[in-house]
């Protein structure tokens, strides 16, 4: 494995940079302080080509691998983890569950439009009852004729109230447990479809979450994704994929709140000394950066075994693991490293910090994580990838 970029993932992670330069630094605190959903940053991303990167080209997509996708994410969540949320739902979640597993007539209607951000997706997986044990789910889909007709809420939707296209899971065969759950696409406008409350978050805030609500919403056949039934199987393979997208946001916020500390430590003085020359600090951020590196080396590996065509899932539940932890970790170092400034809002550590905590909750807790890792170690063994 080469642990290179290519030319093509240099070029990418440098033009992206530039974007968070000129599109994100300056509007960030604004934008988390106003909770302000930048829709029209969102669409500009998918102008330039950020959002289908990984996509095949006859979608509108640049056809490269993994990693490249990653590394927009990791770009934009150095500067803007709201923004790098938003896209990576939008990208690996609904977007790559239609690309995955619908119908060749679903993916030309949709994912051309989705990957340009002409419309932007939501994936509905999570409710109010059920979170990790996402079997246990109570939205129904009844067949009516040539329709199925959806009813039930969904809770902590990212893109929830500003989607255009929705990736719905629902129960269609109650006997049928986890063969029993499908997945549809709904579109915005289709009559019952509504959103409950816009969630106040403790970070993220100018990432949109929303419930959204069916009230015996009616969809055609048609929008049923692949086979009646396969729905939990489809969302297995989605997490798995979209851990290695979350480890991505989870470095780039390490990595902003590092190279923010970084720049505070060598221009803050104390005692007739920049604090970069204490030992106490040099020790943090040589912690920091050699925890950011080893999130980014499991990352990579997994991201390798997905486009080598080799199981994964626990290299990316590692990866995801390993960057979560790593980046509350470093924000909240970083905020130490700013002393009583990283308190306050006018340096970035503090918001970074409220972000960070989601990577360690969202698309799978650390705790399955752990789940995940120790029932593949008791099954097969020990033997890296």
């Amino acid at each position: 494995m080469n642990f290179e970029l290519t030319e093509e993932q240099r070029r990418i992670r440098e033009t992206v940079a530039e974007f968070g330069e000129r599109e994100l630094r300056p509007n960030s605190a604004r934008w988390d302080r106003e909770e302000i959903f930048p829709r029209e940053v969102i669409e500009k991303l998918g102008q330039l080509g950020f959002l289908g990167v990984s996509f095949p080209e006859k979608y509108g997509g640049g056809g490269a691998d993994t990693l490249s996708q990653v590394l927009v994410v990791e770009g934009l969540s150095r500067y803007d983890a709201s923004v790098g949320l938003a896209c990576a739902a939008h990208m690996s979640l609904s977007t790559g569950h239609i690309a995955a597993f619908a119908s060749e007539e679903q993916r030309q209607h949709y994912v051309p439009e989705m990957l340009a951000a002409k419309k932007l997706g939501a994936w509905c997986l999570t409710e109010p009852g059920s979170g990790s044990d996402a079997a246990a789910m109570r939205t129904r889909a009844v067949r009516s004729g040539d329709s199925f007709v959806i009813s039930g809420s969904k809770m902590f939707i990212t893109n929830g109230s500003v989607a255009d296209v929705y990736v719905v899971t629902a129960v269609t065969d109650p006997a049928g447990k986890r063969d029993g759950i499908s997945a549809f696409i709904v579109d915005r406008g289709t009559p019952g479809l509504s959103n409950g409350r816009r969630i106040e978050k403790l970070g993220l805030r100018a990432s949109d979450t929303a419930e959204v609500i069916f009230d015996n919403v009616t969809v055609p056949a048609r929008n049923l994704i692949g086979e009646l039934g396969a729905g939990y199987r489809q969302v297995l393979k989605i997490l798995e994929a979209g851990r290695i997208g979350v480890a991505g946001f989870a470095a780039g916020i390490a990595r902003g709140a590092m190279e923010e500390a970084r720049t505070y430590a060598l221009e803050r003085n104390q005692f007739g000394r920049r604090i970069a020359d204490f030992q106490a600090i040099q020790w943090m951020l040589a912690d920091m950066a050699t925890r950011i590196d080893a999130s980014w080396v499991l990352m990579c590996r997994a991201a390798h075994l997905r486009d080598q065509g080799k199981p994964f899932a626990r290299e990316a539940a590692m990866a995801k693991l390993c960057a979560s932890e790593t980046a509350m970790w470093a924000t909240i170092k970083s905020v130490q490293i700013h002393g009583g400034y990283g308190y306050v809002t006018d340096f970035p550590v503090e918001r970074y910090m409220r972000d960070a905590k989601l990577a360690e909750i969202g698309e799978g807790t650390s705790e399955v994580q752990r789940m995940i890792i120790a029932k593949s170690l008791l099954r097969d063994g020990y033997l890296p990838a």
